[in-house]
């Protein structure tokens, strides 16, 4: 005899924020048409991805109104704001923050990654060599 398993029951990403915000996280609009879900001043900006799972674009801190998104800068980790502000990153942010990103992963039913999962990774880096690269800056005369 065969047993027909039903098919499990996919969330559209307006459900996944309804389980974020009964989860004890704030919903809101985000900038570039993301949304920012914040708790205890740690945020995260969501999209929604083509198979209308969310996607985690980044998370940081926020400061003032905006997503600080965690920055290597070769000798130490920094938060940085689109508007050019900058923190620190503690260890206790860090931790925090590696917290933060995998209650949301497993919120969303998101696949949790090895090298995620060991601790906080960031994929922006400011600490190139070559003079302005990384801002965007011309570049200077004998590099021409």
């Amino acid at each position: 005899m065969f047993f027909k398993r039903p098919k499990p029951r996919v969330l559209t990403f307006a459900e996944h924020l309804e389980n974020l915000k009964s989860a004890g996280f704030q919903v809101q609009p985000g900038p570039q048409g993301t949304t920012l879900v914040t708790r205890n001043r740690l945020g995260a900006l969501l999209r929604e991805g083509a198979d209308g799972r969310p996607q985690v674009v980044d998370t940081g801190i926020v400061l003032g109104n905006e997503l600080a998104v965690l920055t290597d800068v070769g000798f130490q980790k920094i938060f940085l704001a689109p508007s050019g502000r900058r923190a620190a990153a503690l260890a206790e942010h860090l931790h925090a923050l590696h917290d933060f990103r995998e209650d949301l992963v497993e919120l969303l039913g998101l696949e949790s990654l090895y090298n995620e999962s060991l601790g906080t990774v960031n994929e922006k880096h400011l600490y190139d060599r070559v003079a302005g690269r990384d801002a965007g800056a011309a570049p200077r005369p004998w590099q021409r």
